[in-house]
């Protein structure tokens, strides 16, 4: 019996023990009064589809993370000793080329005793999956009958449904939560390491960056350098400066024109055009500053006489990055300026202002906690962007406010220090951790002071 197939039975018995209880509560319900009967019938089968199908699929979920080692152990215990591999790699590698020949991924092992230990695998496998099958059909059929029998007018079912509802939404925040830690601590942990070896002042102070070191100390240069300012000035410089400096005018004044001026038929239009900017694949907005952007502003630089102009720029990469955040900015304005109180813009135009004064003096000021809400959360999404900068702003780090100059961000140094083959354990490599949790701090830092800034915004107006 296949994993699926299994899988199918237990779905057609809960599917049968809910038909079956609803019937059963369906019986009691039509001949009871209504004071007497504490949950509908649908409650009812729900429970004791419940019964059915938790504990089992729980055995079976267990079977599916353990099953395959226990099938292996069992598999080698049965071989000669001769046969047997040693422990560690050899036995992983045994493993795997067994596995593979079981599945009919290969048509033969190059090791004898493999071959000879597919055939035991297959038959434990089968024992195996037959003897969990019929542990899960049994479960099914002693929970599915427990919730039928049980199944009583008085029975407080709803209730149980409920409380199973609230475990399970419970557990899913939980796993939200845990997941958050489990990027924390694994950040943690191996920045932890690199800051033992590099000293933490000079990675957050330091104005240096060479990350290149050799594998022996004999070598010229076998110290890097881990000053990772002209990082954080880059990153700050396009995803802070020159993006924002792009999609907070157009951003907002969108927003303006959709919620003020533009007439309901032209919105329905054009602000779903206007997002769909934002489901655009970061790395198509890379090869557009790459080949489009990042050569117009060499050319146009030039042509004005500036002959340094480089191929790679801040200045394209967040000249597109900027366009790349524009419904960010422009649909969290739109939602703050709408929800401004009708009667303060009917207000202002009651006084003798005019539509643009009302817009300026009552409406902006009004929505502004949304409209910086928007702006910051921009500025994260800016921040961690890296496809953009890794194709349009080049690898240079350098401390310049020259736009035109190459730069380069915390997040292209990631790529470029994970890249290809590489010493896990050199502080090279771990530096890409500790760039990480830096970037992790500031972005999250402003997720939530963005965050605040909206919900305060929102116990005002709503």
């Amino acid at each position: 019996m296949s994993l699926g197939a299994l899988a199918l039975v237990l779905l057609g018995l809960t599917a049968i023990t809910f038909a079956m209880t609803r019937m059963r509560a369906n019986a009691f319900a039509s001949g009871a009064r209504p004071r007497d009967v504490h949950s509908r019938p649908a409650y009812h089968a729900v429970r004791a589809g419940l019964l059915a199908l938790v504990p089992a699929l729980f055995l079976l979920l267990v079977w599916l993370v353990i099953g395959d080692g226990i099938v292996a152990d069992r598999t080698l215990d049965q071989l000669p000793q001769a046969a047997q591999p040693e422990a560690g790699i050899e036995r992983q590698a045994f493993l795997t080329e067994m596995r593979s020949v079981a599945r009919g991924d290969l048509p033969a092992a190059f090791n004898p005793a493999v071959n000879e230990a597919v055939p035991i695998y297959r038959e434990t496998q089968a024992s195996w999956t037959w003897l969990i099958g019929g542990l899960v059909v049994l479960l099914a059929l002693i929970g599915g009958g427990y919730g039928w029998l049980k199944t009583a007018p008085d029975l407080r079912a709803r209730t149980h449904v409920e409380r199973f509802a609230t475990i399970i939404l419970a557990l899913a925040s939980l796993i939200a939560i845990l997941t958050t830690f489990g990027i924390v601590l694994s950040l943690l942990y191996e920045s932890l390491d690199f800051f033992s070896r590099v000293n933490p002042l000079e990675f957050i102070f330091g104005t240096h960056w060479s990350p290149q070191t050799a594998i022996r100390a004999d070598q010229v240069g076998s110290s890097g350098a881990f000053g990772a300012v002209p990082l954080f000035w880059g990153t700050i410089f396009i995803g802070a400066i020159i993006a924002m400096a792009v999609a907070v005018p157009l951003g907002l004044m969108s927003a303006i024109f959709l919620t003020q001026y533009a007439r309901p038929t032209a919105r329905k239009i054009l602000k779903p055009l206007l997002e769909i900017l934002a489901g655009v694949p970061t790395v198509v907005y890379g090869y557009f500053a790459a080949l489009t952007v990042a050569p117009a502003v060499r050319d146009a630089a030039i042509a004005i006489g500036i002959d340094s102009a480089s191929s790679e720029s801040a200045l394209a990469a967040g000249v597109v990055m900027g366009i790349m955040i524009i419904p960010f900015v422009s649909s969290m304005a739109d939602d703050a300026l709408s929800s401004v109180p009708g009667a303060m813009r009917d207000g202002s135009l009651a006084m003798g202002a005019t539509p643009s004064e009302t817009i300026k003096k009552v409406l902006v000021p009004a929505a502004l906690p949304g409209i910086v809400g928007g702006i910051l959360l921009a500025v994260s999404r800016a921040i961690g962007e890296t496809m953009i900068v890794v194709m349009a702003a080049g690898q240079a780090a350098r401390l310049t406010i020259n736009p035109l100059d190459s730069v380069t961000t915390v997040t292209a140094q990631i790529v470029q220090l994970l890249t290809g083959d590489q010493e896990f354990d050199s502080a090279k490599t771990l530096s890409a951790f500790a760039l990480g949790l830096v970037l992790f701090v500031v972005t999250l830092l402003l997720n939530i002071y963005a965050l605040a800034i909206v919900k305060r915004y929102r116990e005002a107006y709503e």
